[in-house]
């Protein structure tokens, strides 16, 4: 008798320190034995447990599926965790669920058949793998964005030379044509004109992208958002693109300047637009909308299409590296798009827009200079 009152007091002590949580329960799934850690670990106190089925500790589907998997095993024998630990999810009083470690033993008391379970909280361990997993990503992305900068200089660097090239034989076009008499010469030196202003505009785009790769100061001066924006349309060629998207002008007149690099920014509009021209392919009716507006924080422009909208498992991701929308797509385009903005003190954010697709939406702040 004393011997049993030691054991019992051993099996109490055991019990109360163990640090792991333990639970017992019957045949029919019903606990009987509810320890003070499993009490930490779930949150419930054994009044609420102790007679009622283990199911509750658990989330949905198992909590439905429990009982079904105790009485084929009571009926068959057939192992699925008696005696196997594995990884499962544990449902607190609260709600919310955890990782944990389930190790299930069976035996034999007072004739009846019991299941004992052992359950150790993975909740640390999975939260240091999660985060150790991020920080390789990071990484990752660091090293492809150091590479991509190195690679954008270097290209940089070469097209210099044939659009300098480019430059000087439109040149020299433009000074041989200036000796022809001929009805149609107008025309050609209108063309050629327009050539010499365009290759003049890569070359400047390429010395803008060198400048932001090597993080240099940006030109910018004050200047008229609304002006900004046509000009980036017809850079944009939208009408070339795709004839069949209907563009929508709204811009709130008489707008205060926005202290900005020109260059930058009507890139950022450049890849928006086109990037809604390319997500409208898949709809027959496909609508573009720009629009500015004076707001508390300073201007906001918004670019609005008709597409499918942003995919909700990206939606949050859209401006990290390396997250791209299309098949072929690097996932570079709107990370810039958000790193020219935010350099310009200002903020970019995407969601659903008034069109029923993707709305991009960026807001530049004024400056009290004068154009």
């Amino acid at each position: 008798m004393e011997e049993a009152g030691r054991e019992d007091s051993l099996f109490r002590t055991l019990l109360s320190t163990a640090v792991d949580g333990i639970l017992v329960i019957d045949s029919h799934g019903i606990v009987t034995l509810y320890s003070p850690s499993a009490q930490k670990l779930f949150g419930y106190a054994p009044e609420e447990v102790l007679g009622r089925n283990v199911s509750m500790l658990m989330p949905s589907p198992y909590r439905e599926e429990h009982d079904g998997y105790l009485e084929n095993y009571v009926r068959t024998g057939r192992k699925k965790i008696i005696g196997i630990g594995r990884e499962v999810v544990g449902r607190r009083k609260n709600g919310t669920t955890f990782p944990m470690y389930l190790s299930v033993g069976e035996s034999v008391l007072n004739g009846a058949r019991i299941f004992v379970g052992i359950v150790h909280d993975l909740t640390s361990r999975t939260i240091t793998a999660r985060r150790v997993q991020d920080l390789q990503g990071e990484l990752l992305h660091a090293s492809r964005l150091s590479a991509m900068g190195q690679m954008t200089a270097a290209l940089a660097h070469e097209l210099n030379q044939p659009l300098s090239a480019i430059l000087n034989y439109i040149n020299a076009a433009r000074r041989t044509l200036s000796n022809v008499r001929d009805p149609q010469a107008g025309r050609v030196s209108e063309l050629i004109e327009k050539a010499v202003t365009q290759t003049a505009r890569a070359g400047q785009i390429i010395r803008q992208l060198r400048d932001f790769v090597e993080k240099r100061e940006s030109s910018r001066a004050p200047a008229n958002i609304n002006l900004v924006i046509e000009e980036a349309l017809v850079l944009a060629s939208i009408s070339s693109a795709d004839p069949n998207v209907k563009v929508t002008i709204a811009f709130e007149p008489n707008l205060p300047p926005v202290m900005i690099d020109k260059v930058q920014v009507q890139q950022v509009i450049v890849n928006l637009t086109r990037n809604s021209i390319e997500a409208m392919q898949t709809v027959a009716d496909r609508k573009l909308k720009l629009a500015t507006a004076l707001v508390p924080e300073g201007i906001a422009i918004t670019v609005s299409d008709s597409g499918p909208g942003l995919a909700p498992e990206i939606a949050d991701r859209l401006f990290h590296p390396f997250v791209s929308t299309k098949e072929q797509g690097m996932g570079i385009g709107l990370s810039i798009c958000r790193s020219i903005i935010e350099a310009h003190g200002g903020r970019i954010s995407a969601g659903r827009g008034e069109l029923g697709g993707a709305e991009f939406r960026m807001v530049l702040p004024v400056t009290s200079e004068v154009e």
